[in-house]
């Protein structure tokens, strides 16, 4: 099937138009993301990290990824906003 060339730039626009919202579109999501990114427990991760060290690097990844998310659902629940899903994801067993 061809497209008209003159038809191009329309079916350019209406493809743009089209997909999923920014995940961060919604405000109180996004100030709670950011707080679970400045979250004591997900900085401590920070300050332990040895770089030189791939076991420890790819520990403290999977910790400050559990610790910003529940951070984030921490922040969720105080400002009465459900976070949806409703599983836990699975864990690693690691190196």
């Amino acid at each position: 099937m061809k497209i008209p060339v003159a038809a191009l730039p329309l079916v350019l626009v209406l493809a743009a138009c089209g997909g999923t919202p920014a995940p961060n579109a919604d405000p109180v999501a996004a100030a709670c993301r950011a707080e679970a990114r400045a979250a004591p427990g997900a900085m401590a991760m920070d300050r332990q990290l040895n770089v030189a060290n791939a076991n420890n690097v790819y520990r403290l990844e999977q910790e400050r990824a559990q610790a910003e998310s529940r951070a984030f659902s921490d922040c969720l629940r105080a400002r009465g906003v459900s976070r949806g899903g409703g599983v836990e994801p699975v864990r690693g067993r690691g190196l």
